[in-house]
């Protein structure tokens, strides 16, 4: 079980590490959004509970398990790969999909939740685990979406996970890009990279074992079909 007061003590140590690396490099501090993939529902409820508003989830099963039907819930944002099967099953639960990575799933996307707030995710590692695509291809993407009529509000990234250090090329790659395209929103930046990620420009970065502690082993999935 999650304790809601530990995670609310280490929201306030996530808060301050974001506001000393904001100050520092004359930046806002990012919103935090809470990675609550593979944790119970307890896990949601806590970050809510701690004044949080922002959850993200990866697993589609376990996103309409823990979501649907549920009103009260926070504003629930995708991160994980998507497949467009599984996007019908989620347009009623999804505020805002991060991981649009190609045509097909913006089209998708447009067809089952028309004028969807979506990021195109941009591939920063060139790890083929991670998606995203190009960056180059990322300006077309965003247009193919914007004509589709789907809200383009930002850009999102995943680092290399070893070194912190090594995050900070494709960060600042990222953010330029976002810049470039006029966009709001520049997504990077996990529990393991926060103050690199801000340093180089992050609006909204991605904590879960930071708020959470270790995330447990997930279970396999049941069919959705």
């Amino acid at each position: 079980m999650i304790d809601p007061t530990a995670v609310a003590e280490r929201l306030v140590v996530v808060q301050a590490t974001l506001s000393a690396a904001a100050a520092a490099a004359g930046h806002e501090p990012p919103r935090i959004l809470a990675v609550t993939k593979a944790f119970g529902r307890d896990a949601v409820d806590a970050a809510v509970s701690a004044g949080l508003t922002d959850v993200g989830e990866s697993y589609a099963q376990e996103c309409i398990e823990k979501f649907v039907g549920d009103e009260t819930t926070p504003a629930v944002h995708f991160i994980g790969g998507l497949q467009r099967n599984k996007i019908r099953k989620l347009a009623a639960i999804v505020d805002v999909w991060q991981s649009v990575d190609r045509l097909e799933v913006a089209a998708e996307i447009a067809k089952r939740a028309p004028g969807a707030s979506i990021m195109v995710q941009v591939d920063l590692s060139n790890e083929p685990t991670k998606g995203g695509c190009a960056p180059a291809a990322a300006p077309d993407l965003v247009l193919q979406a914007q004509d589709l009529g789907l809200e383009v509000v930002g850009l999102m990234g995943i680092a290399p996970l070893d070194v912190p250090e090594a995050a900070r090329p494709g960060f600042s790659r990222l953010r330029s890009l976002v810049d470039t395209l006029g966009l709001t929103e520049c997504s990077m930046g996990m529990s393991s990279d926060l103050e690199i990620a801000v340093e180089e420009g992050s609006t909204m970065v991605r904590v879960g074992t930071g708020l959470f502690g270790p995330r447990p082993l997930r279970a396999k999935p049941r069919p959705t079909s």
